[in-house]
C-alpha cells in the first residue's frame, strides 16, 4: 500500500478539512472537483478508504482491538502512562468524551464513511467502463461497511450521512444501512465483476466477492436477521483469504503500537482473560496461535496476526463464519444445525490462516443456553484480539456494569461515550450512555 500513502493522505484531507482552505491552496495537488470527476481520482480516493482504517495509532483497526479488548478485560495496560488506554481498562466512568482512543475511533470510522458516500455518489456517473465501476463501488461499500458497523459495535447512536448538525439513528439503522450497501455492491459484482485494470490500481488483498458476504453474514447477526446471516455466511468460500495488507512503511498498526513492545497493552494472561466456564481447554492449539508460549521479559504475550511490520490482517475468519451459522442456528432454536457448525470450529485443526482448535466435537448439554455459552467462548477464542469482544459480551447478555460485585463484570462498559469532538460540534449529539 505505501504507494498510495502521500496523495490518498491529501486526498483525504482535502475531502475532510475544509477549514482555511483557500489560505493554503497548492496548486499542484488536485481540487476536490478534479477528483471526484476522475476514474483516476476515484481510484485513489478508494485506496485513501484503506489507508485511513488502517493506519497507526489514529486508524480504526487499532482503536477497535484496543477499546474491544481493554473493556472486557481481554487485554491489561502494561505501561499507565498510555492514559487513554489505562481508562478504557479501568471503564465505568474512568472513560470520557476525551478519550483519544474513543474519539480516534470514532473520527476516523466518521472520515472512512464520508469519503466513501463521496465515492459512491460519484462513481456511477464518472466511470465509464463496468468492470471498473464495479470494483470501485464494491470496495468503497466495503468500507462504508465496516466504518458502519464498526460505530454500531462501539455507540448506541451515531449519524449515517455528513453535515452540519447531523441528525443522529440508532446502532440498529446504521447496521441495516451497512447491510443494504453491502446486498447492492455484491449484486453489482455478481453481474459485472472488477476488471483487471481496477485490480491492479486497488491496494491488494482484499477478497471483494467473498467479503461483501462475510460482512452480511456479520452485521446481519448484529442485527438479529438470523436468517440473512445464515444464507450469507454459507456463500463465503473459507478457502480463500481477505486481508488489510502492510508493509514496513505502511504498517501492522496493533503489531507496531503494541503487540512489538511491552509498553501499551498485552493479552491479559494464558487464559485470554476468560474463567470459569469460559475459560480455554488447555490442548486448544488456538493459544498458541494467539499467545507467545514463553515469553521474555521484553516481549509481548501477544502474537496471532500481529506479529510483524507487514503481517496482513484478516477482514473476517473461516471461523467467524462459522460460528456466526452456529449462533443464527441455536438463536432460530435449531440446536442440531448449530451444534453441526460449532463442529467444525471445535474440530478444525487448520484453515485458511493456519488456525484450528484441534479439539473433540461438543459433547455438552443440548440445551439452547449451554450450547450459545459454547458458541460465546468459541468466539472470545477463535476471534480473539479483533475487537469483537464488546459486541459478543452485551450480544450474549453477560455481565456487565451492574453487576455486584464489580469485579463480577466481565464488561466495564456497554457503550463508549461521545467524543467531546462531536459534541462540540454537533448539537444533535445525544447524552452519554450511562456506562
Amino acid at each position: 500500500m505505501k504507494k498510495y500513502i502521500l496523495t490518498t493522505a491529501l486526498l483525504t484531507v482535502l475531502l475532510t478539512q475544509n477549514a482555511c482552505r483557500e489560505e493554503y491552496l497548492n496548486p499542484s495537488i488536485a481540487t476536490e472537483q478534479q477528483v471526484i470527476n476522475s476514474t483516476d481520482g476515484l481510484i485513489t480516493l478508494a485506496n485513501g478508504l484503506a489507508y485511513r482504517y488502517t493506519f497507526g495509532r489514529l486508524g480504526v483497526i487499532y482503536n477497535a482491538v484496543a477499546a474491544g479488548g481493554l473493556t472486557t478485560r481481554e487485554f491489561r495496560v502494561l505501561n499507565a502512562g498510555n492514559t487513554d488506554e489505562q481508562n478504557l481498562e479501568l471503564g465505568f466512568q474512568n472513560v470520557t468524551g476525551g478519550n483519544a482512543v474513543v474519539r480516534n475511533l470514532w473520527a476516523t470510522s466518521q472520515i472512512v464513511r464520508s469519503n466513501a458516500d463521496v465515492i459512491l455518489a460519484n462513481a456511477s456517473r464518472v466511470i465509464q467502463e463496468p468492470g471498473t465501476r464495479s470494483g470501485v463501488v464494491a470496495y468503497a461499500s466495503i468500507y462504508k461497511a465496516l466504518a458502519l458497523g464498526t460505530l454500531a459495535q462501539f455507540f448506541e447512536q451515531t449519524p449515517i450521512t455528513t453535515g452540519t448538525n447531523a441528525q443522529f439513528v440508532p446502532r440498529a439503522q446504521a447496521l441495516q444501512q451497512a447491510i443494504t450497501q453491502l446486498e447492492a455492491a455484491a449484486t453489482l459484482v455478481a453481474a459485472t465483476a472488477p476488471s483487471a485494470s481496477f485490480n491492479q490500481a486497488i491496494a491488494p488483498g482484499i477478497d471483494i466477492p467473498n467479503t461483501l458476504q462475510a460482512l452480511i453474514a456479520r452485521y446481519a447477526l448484529f442485527a438479529g436477521d438470523y436468517d440473512k446471516a445464515i444464507a450469507a455466511a454459507g456463500r463465503v468460500d473459507l478457502t480463500r483469504r481477505s486481508f488489510f495488507s502492510f508493509d514496513d512503511n505502511t504498517r501492522n498498526p496493533v503489531f507496531e503500537t503494541a503487540f512489538s513492545n511491552i509498553n501499551v497493552f498485552a493479552p491479559q494472561n494464558a487464559t485470554l482473560g476468560l474463567t470459569g466456564e469460559l475459560a480455554p481447554n488447555p490442548a486448544d492449539r488456538r493459544l498458541s496461535f494467539y499467545l507467545r508460549s514463553n515469553p521474555t521479559a521484553s516481549q509481548n504475550l501477544g502474537t496471532g496476526f500481529y506479529t510483524a511490520n507487514n503481517a496482513p490482517i484478516p477482514v473476517y475468519l473461516p471461523g467467524e463464519m462459522l460460528l456466526i451459522r452456529a449462533e443464527a442456528y441455536a438463536r432460530k432454536g435449531d440446536l442440531a444445525n448449530a451444534v453441526t457448525e460449532l463442529n467444525k470450529v471445535l474440530t478444525k485443526t487448520t484453515d485458511a490462516w493456519g488456525l484450528g482448535a484441534g479439539l473433540p466435537a461438543y459433547s455438552g448439554p443440548q440445551t439452547a443456553q449451554a450450547i450459545l455459552t459454547e458458541i460465546y467462548r468459541n468466539r472470545l477464542i477463535e476471534l480473539a484480539f479483533q475487537g469483537f469482544r464488546l459486541e459478543d459480551s452485551r450480544r450474549f447478555n453477560r455481565p456487565g456494569p451492574g453487576t455486584t460485585p464489580a469485579t463480577n463484570a466481565e464488561r466495564t462498559r456497554n457503550f463508549l461515550p461521545y467524543p467531546f469532538t462531536e459534541r462540540d460540534n454537533n448539537t444533535n449529539t445525544p447524552s452519554d450512555p450511562a456506562n
